[in-house]
């Protein structure tokens, strides 16, 4: 093989598998119901209105974070667990590991089952998913990382779906498929 069809190899190997290896079918549509709730920081407080719905929690909530460092937020998952609600997070492994105030040590030391996301570059997801299960759910999603930051300092977005099962559904499904990628908290770190 000349030099340049070993570069050109090399080159697609990193590449990795070729876009036809994605689905090209349009997402799942879900109808419209239930309510939407939008709120956008530093002008808006989106962090109480988070903690407004996860002190409403009654089973559950499954948190996917990319950054967390509030601990407010953190406070907050730990109370829903003193409450007998199940709680669980994904986080990514990076920015878990690396990154500086990660509240993700807390929350497992606190009991909470952590998982750590380690087969994407990024695991950017920020979702909080409160009920998942009920027919009172929630699902918080938004650019908003779970941070001081994304409160008082940058320009973020939030969205707060409530009365939708089956957007509940395929949330919780994504979460789960994420999930059984992840390594748990303690495996995460001793192979750092």
């Amino acid at each position: 093989m000349s030099r340049l069809g070993a570069t050109l190899a090399a080159v697609l190997l990193l590449l990795g598998p070729p876009a036809a290896a994605f689905d090209s079918r349009p997402g799942t549509l879900h109808a419209a119901q239930g309510t939407v709730e939008v709120l956008f920081s530093p002008h808006d407080d989106a962090q109480a209105a988070m903690l407004r719905v996860l002190r409403a929690a009654r089973h559950s909530v499954h948190v996917q974070a990319f950054l967390f460092t509030s601990r407010t937020l953190a406070a907050a998952l730990i109370e829903a667990r003193a409450r007998g609600v199940s709680v669980e997070v994904l986080a990514d492994r990076e920015q878990t590991l690396h990154g500086a105030n990660s509240q993700i040590p807390l929350l497992a030391e606190a009991g909470i089952p952590v998982a750590l996301e380690v087969r994407y570059a990024a695991a950017h997801n920020k979702i909080m998913l409160v009920d998942a299960a009920q027919a009172g759910g929630a699902v918080i999603t938004g650019s908003y990382n779970f941070t001081y930051s994304a409160r008082t300092r940058n320009a973020e977005n939030v969205v707060i779906l409530r009365g939708n099962p089956p957007v509940l559904r395929a949330y919780l499904d994504n979460w789960k498929r994420h999930r059984a990628e992840a390594l748990p908290y303690a495996e995460a770190r001793l192979a750092n």
